[in-house]
């Protein structure tokens, strides 16, 4: 079990991560919100990889990018398509 499955105990992980990548920013604020720190990190480090690595279908990045800035993180990469 990661860390994220055991912190979060108001959400399952299926749910989660559904929040997390719904594109609601106030559902994806609400779910990050109740996490620790490394937790934190942890997910948006996720986050930044679905968003701009290859490999991740098209619609997993536009919701981890939503995620990202829903979260208030800005990145020039974040702007490239692809």
């Amino acid at each position: 079990m990661s860390t994220l499955d055991q912190t979060n105990t108001s959400l399952d992980p299926e749910a989660f991560w559904d929040a997390i990548l719904s594109r609601d920013p106030n559902q994806i604020r609400a779910a990050f919100a109740p996490l620790g720190r490394a937790e934190k990190q942890a997910v948006m480090q996720h986050l930044f990889r679905m968003a701009t690595e290859p490999g991740w279908h098209p619609e997993q990045r536009l919701s981890a990018r939503a995620a990202l800035k829903a979260l208030g993180f800005v990145s020039e990469q974040l702007n490239e398509e692809g």
